[in-house]
């Protein structure tokens, strides 16, 4: 999901949290309040929570919304223990796909996810199946700014590249160099969040395909366990 490709799953990503604010919020509580209880309420000295309220903010979850949910998270004894669970699979044609999630029940989840992806032309794979034609990155995208200053401010932060398009730009890292690099920029970032960024792209050309893949993707986000989905189709 990057280049010329990444500011339109964004754009759908953002389109799509209009519609259904409360959905995003209630994963980005269930996120926040997985680092908290792991790592505890300082941001200060709980990168991973940094981290997360910046993916927070950048997806319009309002300040007092997170703040709300860190102090319930940090009071908080027992309650569901939630895990981190990736799946990878294939979509139709073989679109790469792999799916972040947060779960109290890993059976419920996994039945949901092959249920997904037998249902539109896909199907569930193993561990590693396709994560290897992904790397893992820090991706930060800002709207609009001055480029050459952007590009300067960025490289000189650590960013290891610099994709400008139509008047958007995507800036990436290295994952351990993802905080430095956006705590030193001072921009407002339309997406800010460590991602798997495709190696190659697949195409889709045949009509059933992309309805398939597009409810695929609908699916998967639409689920409350899912996090975050990451793919190779070249929409």
């Amino acid at each position: 999901m990057a280049g010329h490709s990444k500011w339109n799953n964004i754009k759908r990503k953002k389109e799509k949290t209009d519609a259904q604010r409360a959905k995003i919020y209630t994963k980005m509580a269930r996120e926040i309040a997985v680092v908290v209880r792991e790592g505890g309420a300082n941001p200060a000295e709980n990168s991973r929570l940094k981290d997360v309220i910046a993916k927070a903010k950048a997806n319009n979850v309002p300040n007092d919304n997170i703040d709300r949910i860190i102090k319930k998270a940090s009071g908080e004894t027992g309650g569901a223990a939630y895990e981190n669970i990736i799946y990878e699979g294939y979509g139709p044609s073989g679109v790469a796909v792999i799916v972040e999630t947060l779960t109290d029940n890993r059976n419920r989840t996994a039945g949901d996810m092959r249920h997904y992806f037998d249902k539109y032309g896909g199907n569930l794979g193993q561990s590693g199946c396709v994560s290897f034609m992904f790397a893992r990155q820090g991706v930060l995208l800002v709207e609009q700014a001055d480029e050459e200053t952007l590009m300067e401010a960025a490289l000189e932060a650590g960013a290891i590249d610099f994709i400008a398009e139509d008047g958007m730009f995507e800036i990436r890292t290295e994952p351990n160099e993802f905080s430095q690099v956006r705590d030193a920029l001072h921009y407002d970032f339309a997406s800010a969040e460590i991602a798997y960024v495709p190696a190659t792209y697949t195409q889709l050309t045949s009509e059933d395909d992309i309805k398939k893949m597009t409810k695929l993707l609908d699916m998967l986000e639409d689920n409350d366990d899912v996090q975050a989905v990451w793919h190779n189709w070249e929409e």
